[in-house]
């Protein structure tokens, strides 16, 4: 068979895993396109379902659904114009009802190079900061995820994203349209120091990782032998730990069943893991993000699968990136009176101690040199001044620096950092740029032909590597009028793929659609003109009314109650667009990390600001910039209802209203833990998904429960309700992998 054919008027490339059309490529999961090939194989014929999972998913254990999910993905990379027809038989499987043409059998004549095909380098990726990724108000950077992709939430824990991950990663994660296309690309860094500039030229970029699941969280092993990364199983909220042999390329599963894992961090002889763990999500839990750290014996893992040993459990405390730092001592963060501060854990003493704390400011993230045997803390300091802290092992400060930021990065993000290989820096990504970051706290831009996003950048032991993570999201928004619902319902309990209707379809990241107030337009997040962005999309099609730079981060937007005007949170600053092209920026004492709900009759929104370098969820009044914080719980959402009562979700997933002395808890039947950290509130009613994708709803007037439908794996966020129709992401294809890029001589 050959590598290259033709359905229709696409050119399959399955050396490139892509589908072309028009010159316009769009990058395909390999089971996916292997569907797509055993059914051109057999033209016109229906194919059993057994068959074809027998074929693709050979000596793998996997559901129907796996199936019907790259039916679905094929469906829309071939578009649905009639002339190609992936056809589903009722009870006997699929056929391909259309002409194939074997790329042996086509004329040169009648078909493009295949070189106009490996030319459009894709640019979408599980950032960090998806509009709908949702973490958790005890991390920043995971409140900040509430903001542009994601789907970290299924791949990390809310007190350790993506974020905090490369250095820190939310959002996907955020997950997200295209696997990478990779050939022929020099990839050129300029390293500065405050000592020095060289260049270092990357003249190799490897794919490790190829699977329909996510890699995500990539290190190498302390002899630099093997590559260890988390494998998240699509949608089933397990995640397990594999180990790659970089010579030999066999991968070895190191962990048996347990949940969700955090960032690993291996001891000083390299023989054992250390990292947070939780039972899987689907689970009823005491406390939601408290996870306990657990150990791993590494050498016997390479052997057979182990189960962690538990060395802490967490019970009432929120820690979150646990690195051993000594042969007996593990450093972590750990979450005390709004803020983070460093410990020390002692293995042997079972005994934890203070190692960096500040008291008028707040730790971002650190990093573990172990070849300098130093510590690297950033940090909010002198409200909210960004620094960058060198520590000895025993919490001794031996520098402290403000950050110096060039235009590229806006003053209120925060920086995630790990150690480079020469002295005197670490590196750090923002999405598709990277940075140096010097121990006096000078950033500067590293330069690279390459555009697509990027994260947690880590290098090998002798520095001449560098694994990084890349992947695509490819979402759709679904607007569904709730008369539909048991419809959906049907087909989703006797295992029918339902079929949903995208809104302005596109093969990228889309999100986070809210209706227009009194019309007919819907504003939305997409990434489809390469950056994030907010559209709007009314009977004239979608129209761009944002123009925000590289790297933007998106972290919630409301429209005005006369649906002329959006307010928008980007970078940590709140900008009024107005349909008309207008704009102006608000201005604000606090960074603003989420915006909630805008209230523009009221003139107030509620708001996550950063105070003095501590998250707080407020109520805020423009019109005297008065703050009225919400609670002292965590705070993981809140919205207000049409009668004006507020209404907030804590991290136990628990749904509370503000009382005269104590706040009351809303009594929601069946302890509806839901599927998101986000919920919905149309009139006095709100609405949420649930862990069994069943679309719910309370009447918090007449206290009355409804299950009003029932979804299939790929929906993943309900974005809007109105008295009609509901709006919501359906998650199309969402990879994240790993990669490795080599260091020329």
């Amino acid at each position: 068979m050959s590598a290259q054919y033709w359905v229709g008027g696409f050119f399959i490339d399955l050396s490139r895993n892509q589908i072309t059309q028009n010159k316009q490529s769009q990058t395909i999961a390999p089971k996916a396109l292997a569907v797509l090939t055993y059914l051109a194989e057999n033209q016109g014929k229906v194919v059993s379902q057994e068959a074809i999972l027998a074929k693709v998913w050979q000596d793998t254990a996997v559901s129907p659904n796996t199936l019907q999910r790259s039916i679905a993905q094929l469906r829309k990379a071939l578009g649905d114009d009639g002339k190609i027809h992936i056809k589903t038989h009722a009870k006997q499987g699929y056929s391909l009802e259309c002409d194939v043409r074997w790329q042996d059998n086509v004329d040169s004549t009648s078909s493009e190079s295949s070189n106009s095909y490996s030319t459009n380098t894709d640019t979408s990726f599980v950032n960090e900061d998806r509009i709908a990724d949702e973490n958790s108000i005890i991390n920043e950077d995971s409140i900040a995820n509430e903001g542009n992709i994601p789907h970290v939430s299924e791949t990390h824990s809310a007190i350790d994203n993506e974020s905090s991950s490369s250095g820190s990663i939310s959002k996907l994660f955020s997950i997200i349209a295209g696997i990478f296309i990779l050939g022929g690309i020099a990839y050129l860094f300029i390293e500065l120091t405050s000592k020095q500039t060289s260049n270092l030229t990357f003249d190799q970029l490897r794919l490790l990782t190829a699977t329909d699941d996510k890699e995500f969280d990539a290190t190498y092993s302390p002899d630099g032998q093997y590559i260890i990364f988390h494998r998240y199983l699509d949608k089933q909220c397990i995640n397990k730990i594999w180990a790659k042999n970089i010579n030999t390329q066999q991968e070895i599963l190191l962990t048996q069943n347990w949940g969700a894992y955090g960032r690993h961090s291996f001891s000083k002889d390299g023989k054992k893991m250390v990292f947070l763990a939780t039972e899987p999500c689907n689970n009823p839990a005491s406390q939601t993000y408290c996870y306990d750290l657990v150990s791993l014996d590494f050498e016997k893992a390479l052997e057979s699968p182990q189960q962690p040993s538990i060395m802490l459990q967490c019970k009432n405390t929120i820690v979150k990136k646990p690195i051993w730092y000594g042969d007996d001592n593990i450093a972590l963060l750990k979450f005390h009176s709004n803020r983070w501060k460093l410990i020390s854990y002692s293995v042997s003493e079972n005994k934890s101690k203070p190692l960096y704390d500040i008291e008028d400011g707040n730790v971002i993230d650190f990093a573990y040199s172990t070849k300098q045997n130093l510590i690297a803390v950033t940090s909010l300091q002198n409200k909210g001044q960004h620094h960058i802290d060198m520590l000895q092992t025993d919490g001794r400060v031996i520098s402290s620096h403000p950050i110096q930021r060039p235009q590229e990065i806006p003053p209120a993000r925060l920086i995630s950092a790990n150690f480079a290989p020469s002295h005197d820096q670490l590196i750090f990504s923002t999405g598709k740029q990277l940075f140096t970051l010097s121990f006096e706290g000078k950033v500067n831009k590293i330069s690279s032909p390459f555009s697509d996003s990027m994260s947690q950048p880590e290098f090998h032991p002798d520095g001449n590597k560098l694994l990084m993570i890349k992947g695509p999201y490819d979402s759709d928004i679904v607007k569904l009028p709730l008369e539909h619902l048991a419809e959906v319902s049907h087909s989703t309990q006797t295992n029918q793929p339902h079929s949903y209707a995208s809104l302005n379809r596109t093969n990228l990241g889309e999100d986070f659609a809210i209706f227009q107030p009194g019309g007919n337009s819907i504003a939305f997040w997409s990434e489809r003109s390469g950056e994030s962005q907010i559209w709007i999309s009314d009977d004239n099609g979608p129209k761009q009314i944002t123009r925000f730079p590289m790297d933007t981060y998106i972290r919630g937007f409301d429209w005005a109650a006369d649906g002329q005007s959006l307010l928008i949170n980007a970078n940590n600053v709140l900008t009024q667009i107005y349909l008309d092209a207008n704009q102006k920026t608000i201005p604000m004492e606090h960074p603003v990390i989420r915006l909630y709900q805008w209230d523009s009759k009221n003139n107030t929104a509620l708001l996550a600001l950063r105070v003095d370098g501590k998250a707080k969820i407020v109520e805020y009044d423009f019109s005297n910039s008065e703050i009225t914080e919400i609670s002292d719980k965590i705070v993981m959402w809140v919205l207000k209802t049409e009668d004006g009562r507020l209404i907030y979700k804590d991290h136990l997933e628990q749904f509370w209203q503000p009382g005269p002395v104590e706040d009351q808890r809303i009594e929601i039947s069946n302890n509806q833990r839901s599927k998101t950290k986000s919920f919905v509130i149309n009139g006095n009613v709100i609405y949420a998904f649930n862990h069994q994708n069943q679309l719910w709803s309370y009447d918090l007037d007449s206290e009355a429960f409804k299950i009003l439908g029932e979804f299939d794996q790929s929906v993943d966020y309900l974005t809007d309700v109105n008295e009609t129709e509901l709006l919501m992401t359906v998650q199309v294809a969402a990879k994240k992998e790993v990669v490795e890029l080599t260091i020329s001589e």
